[in-house]
């Protein structure tokens, strides 16, 4: 079966946190149903959902593509800009007459390569470690240079920096831009066309698009540029529309009723290839372009085992981290027996055999770490653990399989005897099930900060990161929220939000909770707006709201 003859370049999945309304699976199987070879996902500002899209698309047979629109401070010169260059691009104005910073222009990069992965990687790290606090996370021109290998620039549409030149007025700055990004990414820029107008554009995004258009197009033959026809999509079709109104209204704290607020259009949805030939039937070039452009990204995302990094008192020592961990295990264990496992009244045979048994199972334990070339990793554990406890700092006493090791006990890691309540190291740690040790542990809320500043500190900022948590839309919160921004009155919404089971050891949807309560069944049958504000939560349950990081820190 011949494949579609378009390839949409420019989806926001529910990554672009309260902002994009389509899921992963949901992805996939619009493109399988719709027979696209290819997709981009190109979420707001980061790549959180990059190696769930990239491995759930290569499995369904879809080819990822991987990408982020990225936010370009303005009036950030380019990279042989001078003066004249640096006055036209802060002719578009970089802080506004209120003196508040003006939003960022957009820019969409695609992955070509591994290089422009690790990239695009960076890109999007300086992003959020360079920008100051309450500001969008963002990159200036500079950033650009010497990191754009390997990527395949869009320029934006309307939101971009020629886009926005342009609608204002600004020629001189939009050529500017224009020979700013032709140089940055020789051969592999790419200027956008969106139509995006319909009757029911209350957002005025088509209007702006219609009217820069032409000068777009006369640009790219100028400077001889390829065209590229993308729909910017949020959601998945027209039924999702309201919802996702709705969504952006909850993201910005406003109200569905208010005039001037962030809006987008009924045709911000996944359009089929047909509607997106027949869009463009003027331009065929500018839809062939996003077949080509599939074609030249090449690079397939993989998952990677993790890297520890090396433990750096062995080196110190002389010793490999199998002999350091050996050498710290031993002496550990002659503490734990002396203090904790030898008594007074014990004769020296009792002392004898017990000490065999420890023993026995240190060197066992010691045997399959080392086989499993973990020993880096309790070393590591060990260390921060022990700098914690020389400080002052609360730590507990190590939860989860991991007590089951007398390695982790003698390192203490861990502060339960593992023999003495016949706990069994093969539960945690066997070369059956190789995978990653995992250690629970609980450092005191109030300074767990310090331990992790530490680790950054021993092993390399770059080497350690927090794990990231995304707070979803649930079935009570959703619907608190949806009925916020429909203004209904507080009370009503408080009474059926109270009806809406509140498990979370198993926690239910808002349909299933729907279905099972005759109450909430009531108030939705005999109040159109209280209909209206379960429709909208219901399809907006499940989705991710914003990110934060765990307690926990890895290395």
């Amino acid at each position: 079966m011949p494949h579609a003859e378009f390839v949409h370049l420019r989806v926001h999945s529910a990554y672009s946190l309260a902002e994009g309304a389509i899921k992963t699976k949901e992805l996939i199987k619009l493109c399988q149903k719709q027979n696209m070879p290819a997709v981009a996902v190109t979420d707001s500002g980061n790549l959180f959902g990059a190696l769930e899209f990239a491995l759930a698309a290569a499995e369904a047979g879809v080819q990822p593509i991987i990408g982020c629109q990225l936010n370009i401070r303005r009036g950030s010169a380019g990279p042989a800009t001078g003066q004249a260059g640096q006055a036209a691009r802060t002719g578009i104005g970089s802080v506004s007459g209120g003196g508040k910073p003006l939003p960022p222009d957009h820019l969409v990069l695609l992955v070509q390569t591994e290089i422009g992965y690790a990239n695009l990687m960076k890109l999007v790290s300086n992003a959020f470690i360079k920008t100051e606090g309450g500001e969008t996370p963002q990159i200036s021109l500079n950033d650009l240079v010497g990191a754009s290998d390997g990527l395949i620039a869009l320029t934006g549409g309307p939101g971009g920096a020629i886009g926005r030149a342009l609608a204002g007025g600004q020629e001189a700055a939009a050529r500017e831009a224009l020979s700013n990004l032709i140089e940055l990414f020789p051969g592999r820029l790419y200027i956008e066309l969106m139509r995006h107008s319909g009757p029911d554009d209350a957002s005025g995004l088509g209007v702006i698009e219609d009217r820069i258009e032409p000068a777009l197009i006369d640009l790219a033959y100028e400077f001889n540029q390829p065209l590229v026809a993308t729909n910017d999509c949020f959601f998945a079709d027209v039924g999702m529309y309201q919802a996702h109104d709705a969504l952006l209204c909850i993201a910005d704290g406003r109200y569905i009723i208010e005039a001037e607020r962030r809006r987008v259009t009924p045709d911000h949805r996944f359009k089929s290839a047909d509607e997106m030939r027949s869009l463009f039937a003027d331009l065929p070039e500018a839809v062939d372009n996003t077949l080509v452009i599939a074609r030249r990204c090449s690079h397939l995302l993989q998952p990677i085992k993790p890297i520890l990094p090396p433990y750096p008192a062995a080196a110190e020592a002389g010793r490999t981290e199998a002999d350091e961990l050996g050498e710290q295990s031993r002496a550990g264990l002659e503490t734990r027996l002396q203090n904790q496992v030898f008594t007074n009244e014990m004769d020296q045979a009792r002392r004898t055999e017990l000490g065999k048994t420890y023993r026995d199972r240190l060197d066992f334990e010691l045997n399959v770490i080392a086989t499993m070339k973990f020993p880096g990793y309790f070393l590591i554990v060990a260390d921060f653990i022990k700098w914690a406890k020389q400080h002052g700092i609360p730590v507990g006493p190590g939860r989860g399989s991991g007590a089951g090791s007398v390695v982790a006990w003698a390192l203490t890691i861990t502060d339960l005897d593992p023999l003495r309540f016949g706990l069994l190291f093969e539960r945690f740690l066997n070369p059956e099930r190789v995978s990653m040790p995992d250690f629970d542990i609980d450092f005191c809320q109030d300074r767990r900060d310090e331990v992790i500043s530490y680790v950054q500190q021993r092993y390399g900022r770059e080497r350690v990161a927090q794990i990231i948590t995304f707070g979803k839309l649930q079935a009570r919160a959703v619907l608190r929220d949806v009925g916020r921004v429909l203004q209904l009155p507080l009370g009503q919404v408080d009474r059926i939000c109270k009806l809406v089971p509140n498990n979370p050891a198993n926690p239910v949807t808002l349909q299933q909770a729907i279905d099972g309560e005759p109450q909430l069944q009531g108030h939705r049958d005999g109040d159109p707006n209280v209909r209206r504000m379960m429709e909208i939560a219901t399809k907006l349950e499940g989705l991710y709201r914003h990110a934060s990081t765990h307690a926990a820190g890895v290395v």
